[in-house]
């Protein structure tokens, strides 16, 4: 059994590890609410977006002459961008996002390259893919600049015919408590299905091919960055709750050793007090 002293040290040592613990839950708990808010925002335009390209791509005049990155074909390699946090003390997020990723690329049945971003998607692939690329050290607050790299890296390597599909793995903010691991293809772009009405066509300025090479890559780096931001949002989540979690358990096991403390405390007394009524009983008789 520990002696007391020991037992004080190991009280100190969790009382000072639930006192980071519940700093780094409020500091990720601030940076939450932003986090959050900017995914959601985000969401609608990314959606509308999506939509866009999505119809402009079923108009008729797509049909004869097809852009490149809206042209789907055999797929015998795939490019999976995976989006993780730089840093851990995130609970099962980075695992599970890795899990999911590597999961599909197995079930893919297809070579994969990833591009990476984010630390702990660059250690995971790192040892068990082919990466391609790795991009890090994005903070709390990206920018849609921050992104071109990125989209020009699986633009390249689509066009040139090195990867015929890419996708997009993150986690995907739900609420406080709930982060999901979500897919998402990028390229090619897949044409939506229009009734025949809604095949208007439409007249572009200056040409439709110039309009799309500048609509697409709008397109991709739009996806990744509101990918990123639900990114964002789930690690200050997840982390929020996981040092939350941390603080309850080490206040929870200094009041443990405390009472294995004062049960040591109490037996050295009992014993001692026992060797005092020895000895006063020894020397009366």
């Amino acid at each position: 059994m520990a002696s007391a002293q020991q037992l004080k040290r190991r009280i100190k040592s969790v009382d000072n590890t639930s006192k980071i613990t519940k700093a780094m839950s409020m500091i990720a708990a601030s940076k939450m609410t932003r986090a959050q808010q900017m995914a959601l925002q985000g969401r609608p335009y990314a959606e509308r977006m999506m939509s866009l390209l999505s119809d402009l791509a079923a108009q008729p005049q797509f049909e004869d002459d097809p852009h490149p990155l809206l042209t789907p074909r055999e797929i015998k390699r795939i490019g999976v961008i995976v989006i993780t946090p730089d840093r851990g003390l995130t609970g099962g997020l980075n695992t599970a996002v890795n899990r999911f990723a590597a999961q599909h690329i197995l079930n893919s049945g297809h070579e994969a390259e990833v591009v990476a971003v984010g630390k702990k998607a660059r250690d995971f692939f790192g040892r068990t893919s082919n990466l391609k690329a790795v991009f890090t050290d994005m903070g709390d607050r990206p920018s849609v600049d921050a992104m071109t790299p990125i989209t020009k890296v699986v633009v390249d390597e689509y066009t040139q015919g090195n990867i015929d599909a890419v996708y997009v793995v993150y986690s995907k903010f739900v609420n406080t408590t709930v982060q999901r691991p979500e897919l998402m293809t990028i390229l090619p772009v897949e044409p939506a299905e229009l009734e025949n009405k809604d095949k208007v066509g439409y007249i572009y300025e200056p040409d439709s091919s110039h309009v799309l090479n500048e609509l697409l890559p709008r397109y991709i780096e739009m996806e990744i960055y509101h990918s990123i931001l639900e990114s964002i949002a789930s690690e200050q989540s997840s982390r929020m709750v996981a040092m939350r979690n941390a603080t309850d358990n080490a206040l929870e096991m200094k009041s443990d050793l405390t009472l294995e403390m004062n049960k040591v405390r109490q037996e050295s007394i009992t014993s001692e007090l026992l060797d005092i009524v020895g000895g006063v009983a020894a020397v009366e008789g």
